[in-house]
């Protein structure tokens, strides 16, 4: 019975978001606008346990700095961005190679500003911040179309709908199944790579802790991995809101020693990030739980309260050099050997 209900909810989401799909690109882009701003505002009311990890995301990230009303606008804000993120997704059948400036400052010359030349193979990592999603498909409409990762839906009906809109200006996009290897052949054949760099992963996975907001956390050293294994230059973006509408890509240039490890290229990476969500906070994704696990030297209130202690991100904090409590020690000279190794064999 639980079977036939879990498909049968999965096909009513699956028509309901087919359906968004032909109606949103008919719409004005304004009227979507509207739609985000008040969809958006709605969410941060009835999502209860949403708008509740948000606020504690804001709260430990930037302390006794902003006040109460401030972090309640800030939660609705989040979700106002995230809402608009998703509706230009489905509006980005509109979005052509000749009209995408209209509504996106980017230009193929802001990769050679960071360095990288036309031609020139690069890993690209991105942040879930603004527009995240027509970054990428500006990216590949000024003509750097790459093998990029995405997350698959617990309902993988939608797969297959959120893979053709992704696609448009030209990517590839792969699961995260094998999608590591499909990353370093991209990469050989002179192609770029992108993978969203800013999610939490559990640490049973080859992950590496860096510190965010002053805060451990677990996430993903593959854009690290691919830099030191092909030698590709290593980039990453965020997508800024603008007046009226409009966005602009911003890339990074992360500075890290030749000889860095893949924990101290990560922390490079999200370093160069952080001054931006400071400076403001609302496009990031608050509603998303970034610090699921706590360090055990860590009091309880110093980390949000769905953090839980883990083991393995025990593992991961001794292997990146932070304090740790480990029942079993592992010897720092094999601890990063093996995270490398269960990442290409995951992969």
């Amino acid at each position: 019975m639980r079977r036939d209900w879990k498909k049968l909810r999965h096909y009513f989401e699956w028509l309901a978001v087919a359906t968004l799909g032909k109606i949103i690109p008919l719409l004005p882009r304004i009227t979507c606008s509207w739609i985000a701003q008040v969809g958006g505002a709605a969410a941060a009311v009835f999502d209860c346990a949403g708008r509740k990890v948000a606020l504690a995301n804001i709260t430990l990230a930037f302390g006794n700095d902003l006040t109460p009303a401030r972090r309640a606008q800030l939660v609705r804000e989040s979700y106002q961005h995230f809402a608009r993120a998703m509706l230009d997704l489905f509006w980005s059948p509109r979005l052509t190679p000749k009209n995408f400036r209209r509504f996106i400052d980017f230009d193929a010359a802001q990769f050679r500003a960071v360095g990288v030349e036309e031609g020139e193979p690069f890993v690209f990592g991105c942040y879930h911040y603004g527009n995240f999603e027509w970054l990428s498909l500006a990216a590949g409409f000024v003509g750097y179309r790459g093998t990029i990762i995405t997350q698959e839906f617990k309902n993988s009906l939608l797969d297959p709908i959120f893979k053709r809109l992704r696609e448009r200006s030209g990517h590839q996009i792969v699961a995260r199944e094998g999608g590591i290897v499909r990353l370093y052949k991209a990469i050989r054949r002179r192609g770029y790579a992108g993978i969203l760099i800013d999610l939490t992963i559990p640490p049973k996975v080859p992950t590496v802790a860096i510190n965010c907001f002053g805060l451990k956390t677990s996430v993903t050293f593959a854009h690290a991995w691919l830099h030191q294994q092909t030698g590709a230059t290593l980039i990453t973006a965020h997508c800024e809101p603008l007046p009226r509408g409009r966005y602009r890509v911003v890339l990074h240039r992360p500075k890290f020693a030749p000889d860095a490890s893949l924990q101290q290229i990560a922390q490079a990476c999200w370093d160069e990030f952080e001054p931006h969500v400071r400076k403001n906070p609302a496009p990031w994704l608050w509603m998303y739980k970034h610090w699921r696990y706590r360090p055990g030297v860590a009091e309880r209130s110093e980390y949000p309260f769905y953090a839980n202690f883990s083991e393995d991100f025990e593992v991961r904090l001794h292997e990146s050099g932070f304090p740790a409590v480990l029942r079993k020690p592992i010897p720092p000279s094999t601890a990063g050997a093996q995270s490398t190794n269960r990442l290409t064999k995951s992969a």
